[in-house]
């Protein structure tokens, strides 16, 4: 299974990680917890030479690893740096033994800290420890904040090492739980840890974490240039674990640039070095990794041999991440094999472990490819459900994520300000300078006191002038930050944050007036597998410039997320609502995009309504309407794609009836609950873009 992809912008074919991604991350984590194991070096050799071998050899020899460790720290001076590096290692180890009374104890000798002068850096070592216990247990959201506090720590501060596991293991947090950007800056702040330690391991571990966050960025081709510097650090010193993670995160960047035969090849050779390594997490995670590749090649009794095979590992390793793939992998290969009611029970199953981690995105992408294998086996009710759930958990994602932006552009407007009138107040300092000069000058030269004078007129009249330019400067560039807040960098069409604004003149006290489409472009995301994403990037485009040559000015036209568009006009008229549906059906199917030397036929499914909603004339918020009108549109992808579905009237007399009535829209409409108007797009190949003709 794989769960889309991810941009920026969080939406329905771009949020989240793939399955593959989470795999890498759980090995990520359980590498940083320590990486392999290495011939036993002199008990004399340098104390930090120790510490780092000890952290290289990894969990593999754990209770050999915590023998030396207790010898070491016994010959250490309390109090030391020496000895919060070994207590950051022993707690790693401890938990990998799940010997948390063990772990507790380490927690509380760094509590009591006897040193005042570095008791700092032993907080940030009990935070880590604490981190890494939350992420283990899959409390992802409760782990980063274990480390927010992690700005206050310099490498003039704070020993190389623990700023190095601190910012890599806070950037892989902020990666699997969808803040790409911040983890880029962590794992770069990382990476340059790892270069001016000059150790290669390391330098190895922070280049496969950021290939894995250039992918969740889709930045694929920096990706691949990353993994292979990776490699090229793994083979200077040789490391089964690291080369097993550089080989996992190479299929799965062969994989989404569409070169299947070297993915393959990557994949086997992960596997194979996780079964000579003996770890069974790593076997576990290397199988789950397996069958999500033999599920994207449509074998899918290989998939749900190695699904099955992975599970019981899983579960024996207690290791959440790996249980929910293997069970996601294991439930859609059944579902493709017509054992449908038991792998529905897997997927949900798995949905629930990556809800229970606080990973939203690999729940609702796990819930859409659900959706996507039950349409496929007819069982459409079982794929509006998923695809409904998938669209709730998405919803929340964006709205965290645009609540953030706009926190994050209200700061960028703030410190423009600020900059601005600090540079206002300088030159007011400037000009009582001068004013104090020509008070003094007047004091001395009495006749030249009318000159002073006129001087003092002129300046203050050019300062009037200059701050009056700058605050009109200030308010175009407040302007022009604000409407490119508001505008979707690719297509250009408003985003969601212009919706929020624009939308309060169409709803009457926060009811909503008017009609809405909901359109979502057909097989989306195979475009973006078997063409590229620039492909994809270019029927977004194409598909933005038809929306517009079709509606008016006054009508609101959004990018709603990934390849959905979301269109509201005034309009209440049915007949004027059917017209445009079918228009915008013949237009999305009349001509293929063209990309390069491609023709890409292209089809569109739709959902629409009228509110207030007839025949009652129900009025409602427009976050109910969109859920009303997104359901329709999952029907209209059930029913075969291509097809505009809209709602004529629910048979309803107040809201609660008729929300209950659309969480069971399909069977409502067959009782006669629910009028829908059907409306089909031409003929067209695009119900398979993978016929594609040349220019």
């Amino acid at each position: 299974m794989s769960t889309g992809d991810f941009s920026g912008e969080l939406a329905c074919s771009r949020v989240g990680a793939s399955l593959a991604v989470r795999l890498l991350r759980c090995v990520l984590l359980a590498l940083s917890l320590q990486v392999v194991a290495l011939p036993w070096a002199n008990a004399d050799a340098p104390v930090q030479a120790q510490l780092d071998r000890i952290e290289r050899r990894g969990s593999l020899q754990a209770a050999d690893s915590l023998q030396e460790l207790e010898r070491l720290q016994s010959r250490l001076q309390p109090g030391s740096n020496e000895v919060l590096q070994l207590l950051l290692l022993k707690g790693n180890l401890l938990m990998r033994l799940r010997q948390d009374e063990q772990v507790t104890r380490v927690l509380a000798e760094l509590a009591n800290w006897p040193s005042e002068s570095n008791k700092p850096q032993a907080s940030l070592v009990a935070h880590l420890l604490n981190a890494r216990r939350l992420a283990m247990a899959g409390q992802l959201n409760a782990a980063k904040k274990e480390l927010a506090g992690l700005a206050a720590y310099t490498p003039q501060s704070t020993p190389l090492p623990l700023l190095f596991n601190a910012h890599q293991l806070l950037g892989r947090l902020q990666s699997d739980t969808g803040q790409v950007e911040a983890a880029l800056t962590h794992l770069h702040q990382a990476l340059k840890l790892a270069e001016d330690s000059g150790v290669s391991w390391r330098r190895a571990l922070a280049r496969i974490d950021l290939a894995d966050a250039y992918v969740q960025a889709l930045q694929f081709e920096r990706a691949e240039q990353t993994v292979a510097e990776a490699l090229k650090d793994v083979e200077r010193d040789p490391d089964p674990m690291l080369l097993y993670s550089a080989h996992t995160m190479r299929g799965i960047i062969y994989a989404e640039l569409g070169r299947t035969e070297l993915a393959a090849q990557a994949k086997r050779e992960a596997l194979q070095v996780a079964r000579q390594s003996g770890a069974r997490d790593r076997i576990a995670l290397a199988l789950a990794n397996y069958a999500d590749f033999h599920l994207k090649q449509g074998n899918y009794p290989e998939a749900l041999k190695h699904a099955e095979e992975s599970l019981p590992l899983a579960r024996e390793e207690k290791d959440l991440a790996a249980q929910s793939v293997a069970l996601a992998n294991m439930g859609l290969a059944k579902i493709a094999l017509k054992r449908v009611a038991e792998g529905k029970r897997d997927v949900i199953a798995s949905t629930e472990i990556e809800l229970q981690r606080g990973a939203l995105n690999g729940a609702a992408l796990g819930l859409r490819e659900l959706g996507q294998y039950l349409e496929r086996a007819d069982d459409g009710a079982g794929s509006i459900e998923a695809y409904h759930r998938h669209r709730e958990l998405i919803d929340q994602v964006l709205r965290e994520e645009t609540m953030k932006a706009v926190l994050e552009t209200q700061a960028s407007y703030d410190d423009e300000r600020r900059g601005k009138e600090l540079e206002l107040l300088n030159r007011d300092m400037s000009l009582k300078s001068e004013q104090l000069l020509a008070r003094n000058l007047q004091l001395k030269l009495w006749a030249a006191l009318a000159g002073c004078v006129l001087l003092s007129g002129v300046l203050m009249f050019l300062a009037y002038q200059r701050i009056r330019k700058t605050n009109e400067s200030l308010a175009q560039s407040n302007a022009a930050l604000r409407k490119q807040s508001e505008r979707d960098p690719l297509t250009g069409l408003s985003n969601r944050r212009h919706f929020q604004a624009a939308i309060k003149r169409l709803a009457d006290q926060g009811k909503l007036s008017g009609t809405v489409f909901l359109i979502d472009i057909d097989h989306f995301k195979r475009i973006n597998d078997v063409h590229g994403h620039a492909a994809g990037d270019t029927v977004l485009v194409d598909i933005a410039k038809r929306l517009r040559a079709i509606l008016r000015e006054e009508d609101l036209v959004v990018r709603w997320g990934g390849e959905e568009f979301l269109i509201v006009v005034e309009t209440r008229d049915p007949d004027y609502a059917n017209t445009l549906a079918q228009r915008l059906l013949d237009q999305m199917a009349e001509l293929p995009v063209t990309h390069g030397t491609l023709h890409i036929p292209i089809t569109a499914s739709i959902g629409f309504a009228t509110f207030p909603v007839a025949p009652q004339g129900l009025a409602l918020s427009w976050e109910r309407a969109i859920d009303l009108v997104d359901t329709v549109m999952y029907m209209a992808k059930a029913h075969g794609r291509n097809k505009a579905y809209g709602i004529e009237s629910i048979d309803a007399n107040d809201e609660p009836t008729l929300l209950a009535l659309a969480g069971r829209m399909e069977a409502a409409w067959h009782e006669g609950r629910v009028k829908l108007r059907a409306l089909s797009g031409p003929s067209s190949p695009a119900l398979n873009p993978e016929l594609v003709a040349e220019a």
